[in-house]
């Protein structure tokens, strides 16, 4: 049967179709946009730090609680409004909401104001990736998914890495005086200034989205709440592993994310300008090399004929991840950088996949709602306990000075339980979206 037989677009080559293609263009440019405003704080911190008076433990809940109470508040709701409603306009009321919380980063007189403005940068991303994933799903083909999935995620690592390199270069340039329309601000304040002017411009091509119709379904896109938990529940064998395995990628980096620049100024000696370029640089590089891998090793693994072959790239990236999280105690700053894009690129591989796995053997009517309880539980232990579990470990072992190796020790042990997590959910994948 045709692709446009099922109801898709034809096919022009391998990812989309020309008519698809702009859509895709659209929601990537999105995620760019979301994931800088949503990380671009961590790469300026330190200036927040000494203005405000903060300590480690303060901005580990500001940079990792914040985002797991958006994120276990609002991710289910969004999710089923993601299954049932319509998703361009969705998706723009969610890109508005991260653009406030950007603004308010900059005008924060406190740690409380802060916690709401990366709250709402936080609820906005995520909850537009849900959405994201879901129109993706829709405008391909399931065996072109993984390569479809690839635009939408080298958007997100394309945001991850200009918060190092867009967001440093800023807070370098206002350091210098060289961007006197934020003249008089503190350079980690004027950095957000600028990045919620640019982010309102480029969200206009969002505008011209158009909502594609709704493949794969089977049972009602409004079916009672009930009905879909109980669909969910007939899956857990293999949804509850797959959690895990994810939750725990999310865990190792996102805690490399958070504290990658404060062990780069205190380890290594070196400043925000220091390492925003190649910072930048390296995560967009190992996201996207990684995204391609991932996607493609989606595909490859759908047509061998081993049971849960999707998720075999999974497993294995998850388990080269392991002795890249020492990256915080290399011996210099090249081994840091080697090992942290490693970290990485392993992460992407593993993202791409799963997301690619809940729109291949997951329901329609369905996706949204489990999207978001991943991105649920991954925000409450990903966002909210491993940036605090990294200051935890880290007093026990000393204090501030020891952040590096209590950094190691939660990115090998959630490394470890990736691997577990991801190879039980190959052994029970199911075959197909409605098995």
């Amino acid at each position: 049967m045709t692709d446009t037989a099922l109801g898709y677009p034809a096919p022009a080559g391998a990812i989309a179709a020309p008519r698809t293609l702009p859509s895709l263009l659209a929601l990537t440019l999105a995620m760019a946009i979301g994931f800088t405003m949503m990380a671009s704080f961590g790469t300026v911190q330190e200036g927040a730090k000494v203005e405000l008076g903060l300590s480690d433990a303060v901005l580990g809940v500001i940079q990792g609680v914040s985002a797991a109470l958006a994120l276990v508040v609002f991710s289910i709701p969004v999710g089923l409004l993601v299954d049932r409603f319509n998703r361009k306009r969705l998706l723009v009321g969610l890109a508005l909401l991260w653009t406030l919380g950007t603004a308010l980063t900059a005008i924060a007189t406190g740690p409380a104001m802060l916690f709401v403005a990366r709250l709402l940068a936080a609820t906005g991303t995520t909850g537009a990736l849900t959405a994201a994933l879901s129109l993706t799903a829709d405008l391909c083909v399931p065996e072109r998914r993984g390569r479809a999935m690839l635009l939408v995620n080298v958007g997100k690592m394309a945001g991850l890495g200009a918060a190092f390199g867009v967001g440093g270069w800023l807070y370098g340039a206002i350091t210098a005086g060289a961007l006197p329309i934020v003249g008089g601000l503190a350079p980690w304040r004027g950095t957000h200034v600028i990045l919620a002017i640019a982010g309102v411009v480029a969200l206009l091509p969002l505008l011209l989205l158009r909502e594609p119709a709704r493949h794969e379904v089977a049972a009602t896109t409004h079916a009672p709440f009930r009905a879909l938990v109980a669909q969910l529940w007939v899956r857990r064998s293999f949804l509850a592993p797959l959690f895990v395995g994810q939750v725990a990628v999310v865990m190792a980096d996102n805690a490399a994310l958070v504290w990658a620049a404060p062990v780069l100024s205190r380890h290594y000696g070196l400043q925000p300008g220091d390492f925003a370029g190649w910072m930048g640089a390296l995560v967009f590089g190992s996201g996207l090399v990684g995204t391609l891998l991932g996607g493609f090793a989606a595909d490859w693994g759908q047509k061998s004929r081993v049971r849960g072959g999707l998720l075999l790239g999974a497993v294995i990236a998850a388990a080269i991840g392991i002795p890249a999280a020492l990256f915080p105690i290399g011996p210099t700053v090249t081994w840091f950088a080697i090992a942290f894009g490693t970290l990485s690129l392993c992460g992407a591989i593993t993202g791409l996949i799963t997301s690619v796995a809940l729109t291949v053997l997951i329901p329609n009517e369905l996706r949204g709602l489990c999207i978001g309880a991943f991105i649920a539980f991954a925000g409450l232990i990903g966002f909210g306990i491993a940036p605090s579990l990294v200051t935890a470990i880290s007093s026990l072992l000393g204090g501030e000075s020891r952040l590096g190796p209590a950094l190691a020790i939660v990115g090998t042990a959630t490394g470890a339980l990736s691997v577990i997590g991801f190879f039980l959910a190959m052994r029970r994948a199911p075959l197909t979206a409605i098995d």
